[in-house]
């Protein structure tokens, strides 16, 4: 699992500090076709290499998802555009961006891409910026360890069981299910713990000295869980996780990020996911 048309916390909207806003389709040149937009001629037809747009981030605003790609893309101080899907989610207009009805998706002139990790390793390379891939073979190979853990341990759990159950689905008037909540707490002590064990290395973070995906990746995930009850009762037991965290939290990306985010508003199109794919106990 990777991304997806999932939930947390952190709202968005069209960007500012310094990444140019989109507030409506008169400030992006529409395409010939959903996945191009006047694809350019070989570079042996061309006098000169005309320069690259700035990339455009699809998405609803309280994604995970999206906003672990806004976090790597404001790290490396890319300029970006911010297309709001929230009406139009699991339409066609978004089925042609995403087949399998989630997000985010990115769109880099005439290339479109989806799947979180994906977007994140090529906003990584394509783009100048502090690098967040490790060289090493080995350290690489951790860092991609985290995110398939987030994938497949934390989003689950801390996002799609309990933040949902929680908060998105009680902002829409639909009661929580405990069932639900009840099964993911052990999952979610369990990740914590293994968090809390690879972290005692003493450094800053998930690798080591140096920021790499992964804790871009994680980050969205344990924020949003902090604002469940849950979340404010298991964090204080994890002090090495804990103090990663509090790190994340006031790096300058994060604060940059969280700046330009609106109030929140509920997760209109949330609705339908309580008939659709909601977990049963």
């Amino acid at each position: 699992m990777s991304s997806a048309r999932r939930s947390s916390i952190w709202s968005t909207t069209p960007i500012g500090c310094g990444i140019s806003a989109l507030p409506d389709d008169r400030h992006w040149k529409k395409p010939t076709s959903l996945f191009g937009d006047n694809r350019r001629l070989p570079s042996t037809h061309l006098k000169k290499e005309s320069p690259m747009s700035d990339p455009i981030v699809y998405g609803f605003p309280r994604s995970t998802f999206v906003n672990i790609v806004r976090l790597v893309l404001t790290h490396k101080d890319v300029p970006y555009a911010f297309h709001d899907l929230e009406t139009v989610m699991g339409k066609p207009e978004h089925l042609a961006l995403h087949p399998f009805d989630r997000v985010p998706v990115l769109r880099h002139d005439d290339f479109t891409i989806y799947e979180t990790s994906a977007i994140a390793s090529y906003v990584d390379e394509a783009f100048a910026g502090p690098r967040l891939t490790p060289q090493d073979i080995r350290a690489r190979g951790r860092m991609n360890q985290w995110i398939s853990a987030v994938n497949s341990y934390y989003y689950p759990y801390m996002i799609y069981h309990v933040t949902h159950e929680r908060i998105v689905f009680p902002e829409l008037g639909i009661a929580t299910d405990e069932k639900v909540v009840a099964h993911a707490l052990p999952k979610v002590e369990l990740g914590l713990g293994v968090l809390e064990r690879e972290l005692s290395h003493g450094q800053n973070y998930l690798l080591g000295a140096e920021l790499s995906l992964a804790d871009f990746y994680l980050l969205p995930s344990t924020f949003a869980f902090s604002l469940t009850q849950e979340g404010q009762a298991l964090y204080p037991k994890f002090p090495a996780f804990s103090r990663w965290r509090e790190r994340m939290e006031n790096l300058p990306t994060t604060r940059k990020q969280r700046s330009i985010l609106p109030p929140r508003a509920p997760i209109l199109h949330a609705r339908e996911w309580a008939n659709s794919h909601r977990p049963k106990y």
